[in-house]
C-alpha cells in the first residue's frame, strides 16, 4: 500500500493558515477497521462522557492519555503522523492524549469558538508548540455539524477562556472582531481525511441535525521539551516511538485495554480543563 507523507507544502499551509487538511491520509481500509473496532469496543462506549450544549443536545467523547498496542494508537503513532510533527517542529512529539468523538444523529450538540490552547494553558504548559490530528472515521459535512475554523487565527495567540455551560469559549469580543477580517472555512471530510491544526487556531461546530453520525479520532500534541509545571501525565512529554504504516492492518479490530487511564467525570474534577472541547 502506498501511504501519503506530510510535505513541504502541507508544512508550508500549516504555518500560513494554521491548519492542513490532507485528503485520503489513511486508507479507507483502515478508517473502516477503526469503525468496525469502535462499534465492537464497549469500553469506549461505556466510558464516554456527555458534555452538553446551551440548547441540551450533547456530544460524547471518551478521552485516555496512555497509548497502548491497539488500533487507536496505531492511527495516533503512525509514522506518517509522527514524520509530519517533526516536520512541524523540528523536534520530538509528544503524545498528550487520544479521544474518540462521538457527534450522534440528531443529538449531537454544538460547541462554542475556542482554541486548544485555552485550555492547555491553564494545565501548565508555556508554549504553544501543541496541536491536534483529527482523522475522520465517518464524513463530516455542514449538515452533521463539522468543525469550523478561522483560516490564519493561531496568528492572534491565546485569548482568554471562560465557561458557558459545561462547555468553555473564548472571549466573544475577540472572537467576533476576528470574524470580521478572517476567513471562515467549513472543515467537510471524508472517511481517511485528516486535519492537522494549531493549538491556537480558533474553531467551532454546530449541532448533528442529521439522520448521519459524524465520529472522529482526535489525537492531541506537545513539543515533548515544553513539559507542563503542573501534575499532567508523563505521557505529555514522553516522545513518541512511532510505530509503522502497516501497523493499523496488521494489528486488526484490536480495542483498548481494560487498564487504560481514561478520563472520567466523576474521577477527574477539573475534567473541563482537560479535554479542550473538541469538536
Amino acid at each position: 500500500m502506498n501511504y501519503k507523507r506530510f510535505t513541504d507544502e502541507h508544512l508550508t499551509s500549516y504555518g500560513h493558515d494554521g491548519y492542513v487538511i490532507i485528503r485520503e491520509f489513511f486508507h479507507p481500509k483502515e478508517v473502516a477497521l477503526l469503525l468496525e473496532t469502535y462499534h465492537k469496543d464497549q469500553l469506549v462506549k461505556d466510558s464516554a462522557i456527555n458534555v452538553d450544549d446551551n440548547s441540551g443536545l450533547n456530544t460524547k467523547l471518551t478521552l485516555w492519555y496512555n497509548s497502548g498496542d491497539d488500533i487507536y494508537g496505531a492511527f495516533s503513532k503512525s509514522e506518517r503522523v509522527v514524520d509530519g510533527l517533526e516536520k512541524i517542529w523540528n523536534g520530538e512529539p509528544a503524545l498528550y492524549h487520544t479521544k474518540f468523538m462521538q457527534k450522534e444523529p440528531k443529538v449531537g450538540g454544538s460547541w462554542e469558538w475556542h482554541q486548544d490552547y485555552g485550555y492547555w494553558y491553564d494545565n501548565g504548559f508555556l508554549m504553544p508548540e501543541m496541536l491536534s490530528v483529527m482523522v475522520a472515521v465517518t464524513r463530516a459535512n455542514k449538515e452533521n455539524g463539522c468543525l469550523q475554523v478561522l483560516k490564519g487565527s493561531h496568528k492572534i495567540g491565546r485569548i482568554n477562556h471562560g465557561s458557558t455551560g459545561e462547555q468553555v469559549g473564548a472571549d466573544m469580543k475577540r472572537v467576533n472582531y476576528a470574524l470580521k477580517s478572517m476567513e471562515l472555512v467549513y472543515v467537510e471530510l471524508e472517511p481517511g481525511d485528516t486535519l492537522f491544526f494549531h493549538g491556537n487556531l480558533l474553531h467551532r461546530s454546530d449541532a448533528n441535525t442529521s439522520d448521519h453520525a459524524r465520529f472522529s479520532l482526535i489525537s492531541a500534541y506537545n513539543l515533548a521539551s515544553n513539559k507542563s509545571f503542573m501534575n499532567e501525565p508523563e505521557a505529555s512529554h514522553t516522545p513518541i516511538q512511532k510505530v509503522p504504516n502497516e501497523k493499523i492492518l496488521q494489528i486488526g479490530a484490536k480495542g483498548i485495554s481494560d487498564n487504560a487511564d481514561i478520563l472520567s467525570k466523576e474521577r477527574d474534577k477539573n475534567w473541563k480543563d482537560t479535554i479542550d472541547m473538541p469538536k
